[in-house]
């Protein structure tokens, strides 16, 4: 079973060209504070503007440093099934443990279509690899229901696990009434972790973290206190870590010539702001991905000040590796002014 706590990559850039020795630098970081695994050319790793090569490319790092150190998954996700059996093909022979499926995106295929057009076709095909659904529908406008997960878990034995991003407890525990007591759900979700894995009618095995690209050892320590038990320090952790969790999705209200409207920074774009600014190998985000407004770049700092001035052992993982002054780099304006939009216009 898939269980603990597993990083969402970021794909690191210089430039515009994938900076593979950041890449190796981070999966050791990662490696290095007790993560589970790590998962490459997901959403967080901007999958959607990597071409098919550097995708595979991304995925044959992450894959070669992990083995025989921590599990690697591989998102290999599409809208098309075609290209995702191509990409799954490439991770099962790069010895990827598991694949990360989203929901097809935009042409929005029925929970019945991803089932049997998008998801059996894979689990068919390479049996021997994990297969991970994602159910996103924030993010693509479709999914597949607990229903048909169910159906899946009892057919294909090798796909008996899923990452539940659908914000709906509710959704949750119906997947866990169909799919019963012997199937994994992960968290999609770093600021419902604990509580997925808390409630009863959940219990979630872990979580696909986001957050864990900053503080991969406090993430693997709160989801092991879980795993044990140990509710009242899982609780600790979790509440040091919480200032963190808005970073997922920063909601700004910004002026225009034409009034107020909401601006949101989607992941991953604070949190590569928030490692851009702490020194850790980042770069920005691929367009159309860009930048953040000031009160955005606001934000991130006051998350990463409050970390570091109330639970400084959340980042002194990361001081540590990259030898890098968290409050210097934190209180310094000149790491995030090439950040950010200097104004809306």
């Amino acid at each position: 079973m898939l269980t603990g706590c597993f990083t969402a990559l970021i794909t690191p850039f210089a430039e515009d060209l994938v900076d593979y020795d950041g890449l190796d630098r981070l999966i050791d970081f990662q490696m290095e504070n007790n993560i589970t695994g790590i998962l490459a050319s997901g959403t967080t790793g901007e999958s959607p503007t990597l071409s098919w090569d550097e995708h595979n490319r991304v995925t044959d790092h992450v894959a070669k440093k992990t083995r025989g150190n921590c599990i690697c998954i591989a998102g290999t996700g599409s809208n098309n099934t075609k290209e995702s059996l191509e990409a799954t093909k490439h991770a099962a022979d790069a010895d990827a443990e598991a694949v990360l499926l989203v929901d097809p995106y935009y042409n929005g295929p029925s929970s019945l279509e991803i089932r049997k057009e998008y998801i059996e076709p894979i689990a068919k095909m390479f049996p021997d690899i994990q297969i991970i659904p994602y159910i996103i529908p924030g993010r693509t406008g479709a999914q597949m229901f607990a229903e048909d997960l169910a159906i899946l878990a009892e057919t294909y034995p090798n796909v008996k696990t899923v990452k539940e991003a659908t914000g709906s407890l509710d959704n949750m525990k119906h997947t866990r009434a169909c799919c019963g007591s012997d199937y994994t759900i992960l968290s999609g979700d770093d600021d419902l972790t604990f509580q997925m894995m808390t409630d009863p009618e959940i219990k979630a095995g872990g979580v696909i973290s986001v957050v864990t690209n900053v503080a991969p050892k406090a993430g693997s320590d709160m989801v092991r206190l879980l795993e044990e038990g140990n509710i009242a320090e899982a609780e600790k952790v979790e509440n040091a870590l919480k200032p963190l969790f808005g970073l997922v999705v920063v909601k700004t209200e910004e002026e225009t010539p034409n009034g107020k409207v909401e601006c949101r920074a989607r992941n991953p774009l604070a949190i590569k702001t928030l490692m851009a600014i702490l020194g850790m190998p980042s770069g920005g985000c691929r367009q159309p991905l860009g930048k953040m407004t000031k009160k955005g770049i606001d934000i991130v700092l006051e998350a990463g000040r409050k970390v570091q001035a109330e639970n400084p052992e959340i980042l002194k993982p990361a001081a540590d590796f990259f030898n890098i002054d968290i409050d210097e780099r934190l209180n310094n304006p000149s790491y995030c002014e090439w950040l950010y939009y200097k104004d809306y216009m």
